[in-house]
């Protein structure tokens, strides 16, 4: 990688460290992924030991800085990829971790993954695991469907996954997880499922469905108390906006009704690619990207 592109402030001492990434975008319906991974940090009370220059992976007319007011004084914010670290477990057993929170970049995407995989790899990272959430039929009021994938043959029989068969259209995530394949890094992918008729809502029940995952998958006690307060918040305002819409509030009792028939409340990964694939269909026959686009296994 170039001089600059990576910026560390200093080399945390590690033990066993996973790197847990999530990217705001297209990756991140209902903002569940980036919930999650933020949650996490103040959670675990991470801190910033490196960071990404934004200059040479965003197109900034895409994604725009921002400009913010701090004691009167007028301050640009951009577009950031930032590394944390945190100890987490208890003091005996325990372990690190070291989580990316950013935005997915609009350039150069392969350097980007090779940045993220080259710093895994000299951080001696065991796992990387990837979050993300996607828009499907799934009704509010149900815990969020969670999904994982795995690319490497070892970790999937460890932990009993499936690898992924979904074709199509990908984000960040994909990418890094094609690079930490290509690197011999263990990776997995986490995907909630968000409801598609309130994608704009950011979703604390999908952000406590993939910290519950992440948790099990770890065997890592993570406690969401403070994501399940928000999660019951959320049901009772999507709900009171539901029943003012009766052609809404009919089409979340079918998909109820549909959940209840399920002899799995988890959906498989064949279903929420074929969501994917109807969704993007649509959106193309409709001409634009008037709403953020689901995400792929």
């Amino acid at each position: 990688m170039a001089d600059g592109e990576l910026r560390i402030e200093r080399r945390p001492e590690l033990d066993r460290p996973v790197m847990v990434c999530s990217f705001r975008g297209w990756n991140d319906g209902g903002q569940g992924a980036s919930l999650a991974n933020s949650f996490l940090a103040r959670a675990w009370r991470a801190e910033q030991f490196a960071d990404v220059d934004p200059e040479l992976f965003f197109d900034f007319q895409m994604t725009r800085p921002n400009v913010t007011l701090a004691g009167g004084v007028r301050r640009i914010a951009w577009p950031e990829n930032s590394f944390q670290h945190a100890r987490v477990g208890p003091e005996e057993g325990g372990r690190d971790a070291v989580l990316l929170l950013g935005t997915e970049p609009s350039l150069r995407w392969k350097s980007f993954a090779d940045l993220v995989t080259g710093l895994a790899g000299d951080l001696g990272t065991s796992m990387v695991v990837t979050l993300g959430s996607l828009l499907a039929d799934v009704p509010h009021t149900r815990p969020a469907p969670v999904t994982a994938s795995a690319t490497d043959p070892d970790l999937l029989e460890q932990l009993g996954l499936q690898p992924s068969r979904y074709e199509g259209p990908t984000g960040i995530v994909g990418v890094v997880l094609d690079r930490c394949r290509e690197a011999g890094i263990p990776s997995v992918s986490l995907w909630a499922a968000v409801p598609h008729y309130v994608q704009l809502t950011p979703s604390p029940r999908a952000a406590k469905a993939l910290c519950d995952r992440l948790g099990s998958l770890l065997d890592l006690p993570i406690d969401t108390g403070e994501l399940e307060e928000a999660s019951e918040a959320y049901v009772l305002q999507v709900s009171e906006a539901v029943a003012a819409d009766e052609e809404t509030a009919a089409y979340v009792d079918e998909l109820e009704s549909r959940t209840e028939e399920l002899d799995d409340d988890l959906p498989s990964g064949e279903s929420l690619a074929a969501e994917l694939t109807r969704f993007l269909r649509e959106r193309e026959q409709g001409g634009g990207e008037s709403t953020p686009p689901p995400s792929e296994q």
